[in-house]
């Protein structure tokens, strides 16, 4: 009986390491190196569902990280970032919300939407497409925004990117766009 028990806890094991291998993964490139994110997908599924479709239709390929503040975050995803008026930029996304989803706490390398304020958001719905990622612990926003998931690789590269100089407005003096994010596994992610 004991070595049935073991057989079946072995391929139920074996069968969740699978599963993980093959879980999509979001990598954002940039000129700073890859960022791979895995997804919260049990706690945040309508925010997941939307990055990954978003990614998958190209939506976020050349938007940059136009605010970056030290000790705190790196935030992307507006596709106003990609023309030159840096005036605009967080001012963008693609024409809706999505439901929030305030599940998980926001840890150093967690991923979660911007929002709106709750002056005019009480709801706290996401953002359709601006996103940021905690570059350090960020206990104070625990409760008011969907963290959706986590960098599994390439949180050195979020750690540059909120190096570098920026404007009074946090965005930095060279862009730091996204070049391209996609859609893979996690195996395939982290070859």
């Amino acid at each position: 009986m004991r070595k049935l028990i073991t057989l079946a806890a072995t391929l139920l094991i074996g069968a969740n390491v699978m599963a993980a291998e093959t879980d999509p993964v979001a990598v954002i490139e940039t000129k700073f190196g890859k960022i791979v994110i895995a997804f919260y997908e049990s706690d945040a599924p309508k925010t997941t569902a939307n990055f990954i479709k978003l990614a998958k239709e190209g939506f976020y390929n050349g938007t940059t990280f136009h605010r970056v503040i030290p000790g705190f975050m790196i935030q992307g995803g507006d596709p106003n970032s990609k023309d030159d008026d840096r005036g605009n930029d967080g001012s963008g996304g693609p024409g809706y919300t999505v439901e929030a989803e305030i599940k998980r706490d926001h840890k150093r390398g967690t991923v979660a939407t911007a929002r709106q304020g709750d002056q005019v958001n009480p709801e706290r719905r996401s953002s359709g497409s601006q996103f940021f990622i905690n570059v350090t612990g960020n206990d104070f926003l625990n409760g008011g925004y969907t963290v959706f998931g986590e960098v599994i690789a390439g949180l050195d590269v979020a750690d540059k990117i909120v190096k570098v100089p920026r404007d009074g407005r946090d965005n930095p003096h060279d862009k730091v766009a996204m070049t391209k994010v996609s859609i893979t596994t996690r195996a395939e992610a982290l070859k």
